[in-house]
């Protein structure tokens, strides 16, 4: 190990011991994009960074690793550059790793992924960066234990609410003031459409600092809603009567000089070439996207037009974009792409890798996007999306996940091994759910005809 780095290890221990930090977490996440690891005592942190803390790999979704031999083993192998105290868990501090197997970068870990997508970029001069915004519920559970959104935060329309946000305040607090002292900027927090759902937005970082920052946004927010008692969830549609919860990702690409590629104020989408072949890049794979973007069962429940309870719906369900459009996949501003497939159960790292892929593919081969739509399509009828030549989404997991065999490109990008191992983790999940029998199976159909 060189000595700067030693030298870098060592101040950070240091540091760290006089915040009184005595545990570090070796964290890392699975396909599923769940944070996963081990504690490591401070004194050992070169060990993480220098050999990976070890985890049996079969243990791990998704790792398709043996149970014997020596690519059994997965190593966590620690980024420095993560390293920091943790406020809402006084004496604990995390580092992000990535995986090694054999002594090797692994193929299979997401982050790995991500970084080799960050480099193809780098090549032609451009860096991403990303604004995530996530919506979440904050719940309660009734008598039979099931969550529930705070009986008083009930009402038609609640976005904005002022008396539901003072309800949970303290929590939202301890969120905004933790994730403050851990580098994320925190400029707002909102109640969403829904009874129970917020929003939390913080400024954008480059691609990776982004996916490492989410993760650390979700270990935040649990910890912190379990010790008020409460359930925090990503799931995109908890309750079929409410509005679900998405993860909007906001793209912009800079040059090496730090100026904005993808704008163009002259055009009247705000859009340089470079931006509408990016466009066209994820409308032409978001069938397949959506299988990275939207990977539970429960995902599809969001995806559709309707109105909720508030009035209001913003979930995309059809493959198109327009001009500051909030009813297409794609909503254009000037300078930067607003993505909104994506919601909270997905693994970010894939995410984002998948999203880069796309629109390195749109920038490849010049694709150009179709013509963009500037007014509501909720309000469109089938003949409309015809005429104009507009796609459905995929309208359930099963649909996207053939979607993401069929797409050549994307598998390459993400690593023909990572597809295949997701495929096969993601395959079982969907045929469990078809063969599953609901509530409302029995209540439509046990005494049926």
């Amino acid at each position: 190990m060189k000595f700067e780095l030693m030298k870098a290890i060592e101040d950070a221990k240091t540091q760290l011991a006089s915040q009184g930090v005595h545990t570090v977490i070796a964290q890392f996440v699975d396909i599923h994009g769940s944070a996963k690891g081990k504690y490591i005592p401070l004194a050992h942190l070169q060990d993480v960074i220098e050999n990976g803390a070890g985890f049996a790999g079969p243990s791990i979704w998704g790792t398709g690793l043996p149970r014997n031999g020596a690519r059994s083993e997965f190593y966590g192998q620690g980024d420095l550059t993560t390293l920091q105290a943790l406020p809402w868990m006084p004496g604990y501090a995390r580092i992000v790793c990535s995986g090694l197997v054999d002594g090797q970068p692994f193929s299979g870990c997401s982050r790995r992924l991500l970084m080799r997508q960050i480099e193809q970029l780098n090549k032609l001069g451009y860096t991403l960066n990303v604004g995530i915004e996530p919506e979440f519920f904050l719940l309660s559970k009734d008598a039979n234990g099931r969550p529930i959104p705070d009986a008083r935060d009930d009402l038609d329309k609640p976005s904005y609410d002022l008396k539901a946000l003072a309800r949970v305040r303290e929590v939202l607090h301890r969120m905004e003031t933790g994730l403050s002292a851990c580098g994320f900027d925190v400029f707002q927090i909102d109640h969403e459409d829904a009874s129970g759902q917020y929003e939390l937005n913080y400024h954008y970082s480059d691609a990776l600092k982004a996916a490492d920052q989410f993760i650390l946004f979700k270990m935040a927010a649990d910890f912190i809603a379990e010790e008020a008692d409460l359930t925090f969830t990503l799931m995109p549609k908890p309750f079929a009567d409410r509005p679900g919860s998405g993860l909007h990702l906001h793209l912009s690409l800079t040059d090496q000089a730090g100026q904005a590629v993808m704008a163009d104020v002259f055009d009247t989408h705000g859009l340089s070439k470079i931006g509408r072949y990016c466009v066209a890049g994820l409308l032409s794979h978001s069938p397949a996207l959506a299988a990275f973007h939207a990977p539970t069962v429960n995902s599809y429940k969001r995806l559709v037009i309707g109105r909720s309870l508030s009035g209001t719906t913003w979930a995309p369900a059809h493959i198109a974009w327009g001009y500051n459009n909030r009813t297409t996949v794609v909503r254009a501003v000037v300078g930067r792409l607003e993505f909104r497939l994506t919601d909270g159960s997905s693994n970010i790292y894939a995410v984002l890798t998948s999203t880069i892929a796309a629109m390195l593919d749109g920038i490849a081969r010049k694709l150009n996007p179709p013509a963009p739509i500037d007014e509501d399509i909720y309000e469109w009828q089938v003949a409309d999306f015809v005429a104009h030549n507009v796609k459905t989404l995929p309208q359930n997991l099963g649909e996207a996940l053939v979607a993401l065999e069929n797409d050549a490109v994307l598998a390459k990008a993400m690593g023909n091994d990572y597809v295949a191992e997701y495929l096969a983790t993601k395959k079982p999940e969907w045929i469990d759910y078809c063969r599953s029998v609901s509530d409302w199976e029995y209540k439509r159909y046990l005494t049926w005809p």
